[in-house]
């Protein structure tokens, strides 16, 4: 009978285990007045001990450096603009990069897209888990961003050009 329980409980553990694991897919589209507009590709979000690890499987975007955050909304209605503001659940208020425990959660790394318009390098955000981002956007910027307010608010990524709802349950 122990035999039997031990195997069970550590079917349990690798079970749950697994779970705990298991990669979150954010489909992302470009920004239109009414939603969604045509569909360019994914970003797998994946825990590691490091942080959250974002790959891009995405095409049909302008080349260059590109603004990426965690918006605070679960939309991209409005040219993406119902997403709210990056995520800042600790009401810092500041844009500071995604390296500075003092400003914005959803501050994410730069996503890089090379001159045929594929993003496919991945970054690593250390500050955050899947957890964290469940139930907002992920957005994609025009412009690079500086990870600074200074000299334009929010790192100067400007227009939000690509959109991905982030679901709560996956």
């Amino acid at each position: 009978m122990k035999t039997i329980n031990r195997l069970l409980i550590a079917g349990l553990a690798l079970f749950s285990t697994g779970l705990a694991s298991a990669s979150l897919v954010i489909p992302i589209f470009l920004t239109t007045p009414n939603g969604d507009g045509q569909e360019i590709g994914e970003v797998i979000a994946d825990d590691t001990i490091y942080g959250l690890i974002l790959t891009p499987k995405l095409h049909g975007l302008p080349p260059g450096i590109h603004g990426f955050h965690v918006h605070a909304m679960a939309s991209c209605e409005h040219d993406g603009m119902m997403a709210g503001g990056h995520l800042d659940p600790d009401k810092f208020g500041k844009h500071v990069g995604p390296y500075d425990g003092n400003g914005h959660l959803g501050d994410l790394p730069v996503l890089i897209v090379d001159a045929k318009g594929n993003a496919t390098i991945p970054v690593l955000a250390p500050r955050l888990k899947l957890y964290y981002i469940k139930n907002h956007a992920l957005m994609i910027h025009a412009g690079s961003d500086n990870y600074s307010d200074v000299p334009r608010k929010l790192g100067g990524g400007g227009e939000r050009i690509a959109c991905g709802k982030i679901p709560y349950y996956s």
